[in-house]
């Protein structure tokens, strides 16, 4: 035989290396599977299959939610200018407030991005320290509140101030802790046609304390010098005769037993310009800006000599004013709740301990199942 035909029997002969490995991998009929080592993923039983694709599903259905809200709020902001008065704000942002205010605004990310030239302090307060702190404070407050309760005291305060001056915050950590039914807030609204006719100080008397109670009045009986001297609503008289009376219409509260605090909150024009803005680019603050407030800015002066005479004609020693620096919101709430709380001789009230009693068990009891359609949707 020649070479090549020897070369092309041996090559025909030799078994392929693909068709033996296939061999050796296939299984004895005998053959034992193997062991799932531990490593190996086991398989999941039918109700930790359930709760997989329950957990699966509320994260589409967060996700889905999350994209929604995103596109509502960007819905919200450009329906923002359609209202009337969000249109009324603008124009005057664009006609008053200075340029380079409004393009720091703008294009700000965070507040730290706007700090005026003129801040009073060397560096913004750390959001956790005035946590500790105004935690600390509302555990005093708490006490206060049971010493009030206690002892039949009434208190009453007064929060006065240029608008966005941040009364209604200092007001709101006030009362974040505190028993609505012992601590209210007093916010009256333009008086009607028949308050009017009425004794000025008539329509805040109804709203004075009892024994035991908190009032805080966001905005007062202080409206006659203030706003209502400023756009014109009362006469030069009626001015006059508020600072004839109110002086003695304090004192009888006092005389009374109330614990009378007055609080002025003071800010610069700058900063009441960067928090009018701030408000209208923020569709959730929106709310908090009205026409009135608009018009208080062209009358910025007139505000401050009506405070100025306020505060002369006003400042007793029975019923004096405290005016706070309002610049720094943290720093302002913080020192206003500190202020007011050496201002009442309150005291901590011992509380007997509370004892649980023990669960009545009654046999005959059956709770009957709630029909599924009642519960809200767990989205989240």
């Amino acid at each position: 035989m020649s070479t090549d035909t020897l070369l092309e029997a041996s090559v025909v002969s030799e078994p392929k290396t693909e068709e033996i490995n296939n061999d050796f991998a296939s299984p004895l009929p005998d053959a034992q599977p193997e062991a799932i080592t531990p490593d190996a993923p086991k398989p999941m039983a039918p109700l930790e299959m359930a709760k997989a694709a329950k957990k699966a599903e509320k994260k589409a259905e967060k996700k889905r939610l999350k994209k929604e809200m995103k596109k509502r709020k960007g819905e919200t902001k450009a329906l923002a200018g359609a209202f009337p008065m969000v249109q009324l704000i603008a124009e005057q942002v664009r006609t008053s407030i200075p340029a380079d205010l409004v393009a720091r605004v703008k294009g700000a990310k965070s507040k730290k991005d706007i700090i005026s030239t003129t801040y009073p302090y060397p560096k913004v307060m750390k959001k956790e320290d005035y946590l500790e702190e105004i935690e600390l404070l509302q555990i005093e407050l708490v006490k206060m509140q049971a010493w009030v309760q206690k002892t039949g005291a009434k208190v009453v305060m007064l929060f006065e101030g240029r608008d966005a001056a941040g009364k209604g915050g200092v007001i709101k950590r006030i009362t974040q802790r505190l028993n609505p039914r012992i601590c209210r807030v007093a916010a009256l609204s333009a008086p009607t046609e028949r308050e009017r006719t009425q004794w000025y100080f008539q329509r805040y008397i109804a709203h004075l304390p009892a024994g035991g109670e908190i009032v805080l009045f966001d905005r007062s009986w202080y409206n006659r010098v203030g706003v209502e001297q400023v756009m014109g609503f009362c006469t030069e008289d009626d001015v006059q005769e508020f600072f004839r009376s109110v002086p003695e219409f304090e004192h009888v509260l006092v005389r009374s037993g109330i614990i009378l605090l007055k609080y002025w909150f003071s800010i610069t024009d700058d900063e009441q310009q960067f928090r009018f803005t701030m408000r209208i680019k923020d569709p959730l603050k929106q709310w908090k800006l009205s026409p009135m407030d608009v018009e208080s800015r062209k009358r910025w002066e007139a505000y401050t000599k009506a405070k100025e005479d306020m505060l002369e004609h006003t400042h007793t020693k029975h019923a004096p004013w405290w005016v706070v620096e309002a610049i720094d919101k943290k720093r302002a709430r913080l020192n206003c709740i500190s202020h007011l709380l050496t201002q009442i001789p309150y005291q901590a009230v011992p509380h007997n301990p509370v004892v649980l009693p023990a669960r009545v068990h009654n046999p005959d009891y059956h709770r009957g199942p709630i029909p599924k359609e009642m519960y809200v949707p767990e989205k989240f």
